[in-house]
């Protein structure tokens, strides 16, 4: 950690967590203990996030194509998730973690959304860092919703149409309020962003590491930020154009 610049840390990083089947094939374990391993290595890294200052992580933990895997591994996650989110709600109002869901969650069964209902309230007035989980989560979906809401709005009179831009498209994204993504994080080595944040990527620098997700550490996260805090984010400018005097990245 004493490697880390603190004033160059990422606000907001985002993780593709990808590997859990892949690790429990190679130990020959069942796809089930692959998650369940992940689901640790979710803990530590989110304690770690909270202990080095990141203000938002957010997690792909399950994706709308994830509802085509075979049922029971379907159902075994969902009972992990459930599981996983009243075991950590106590340890989330301890350390002044503020939780919140994205993705159509009415799809998820009720005894999770129950679960994500209830650490959401219990965690409501938490104002350190927000942690956030996409849950049946599809990046062109929350598009074409937003486009959508725009589209009701306009036909209510309550929106001009050339009043519609980048910004009012954001407040009707799921992620509203909540900075797009500093870095993206990719384990498993895979070279694809998998319909995750789509809208919110647009500048993202992102980080692919072939570690596999059971078997990612601190040490991972830390080498994958001292990546991101060597590399000059110009969002389209050039290089001259910075603001010369400080350490952080500022333009013209």
């Amino acid at each position: 950690m004493d490697k880390l610049i603190e004033s160059k840390l990422p606000e907001h990083i985002a993780i593709i967590m990808d590997g859990n089947g892949r690790w429990a094939k190679k130990k020959i374990l069942n796809r089930v203990l692959g998650h369940r391993r992940g689901i640790e290595v979710v803990r530590d890294i989110v304690e770690f996030c909270r202990e080095i200052g990141i203000r938002y992580l957010t997690l792909y933990t399950f994706s709308k194509e994830n509802w085509n895997r075979p049922q029971p591994e379907v159902k075994a996650l969902m009972f992990l998730l459930e599981r996983h989110l009243m075991e950590e709600a106590p340890s989330m109002v301890k350390n002044n973690i503020k939780f919140r869901a994205i993705g159509h969650i009415c799809e998820l069964p009720g005894g999770v959304r129950n679960a994500i209902a209830e650490v959401e309230r219990l965690t409501a007035n938490n104002d350190g860092m927000t942690l956030q989980l996409a849950l049946s989560y599809s990046g062109r979906e929350e598009l074409v919703d937003a486009a959508k809401a725009l589209a009701l709005e306009v036909a209510e009179g309550n929106l001009e149409q050339g009043e519609i831009n980048e910004e009012t498209f954001s407040r009707h994204l799921q992620t509203a309020g909540i900075p797009d993504p500093d870095l993206l994080i990719r384990t498993s080595g895979e070279m694809r962003i998998s319909n995750f944040l789509l809208w919110q990527l647009a500048y993202t620098e992102i980080y692919v590491t072939d570690v596999l997700w059971p078997d990612f550490t601190r040490s991972d996260m830390e080498k994958a930020i001292i990546v991101y805090q060597g590399r000059e984010r110009r969002f389209g400018l050039i290089s001259e154009q910075r603001v010369v005097g400080d350490d952080s990245c500022q333009f013209y």
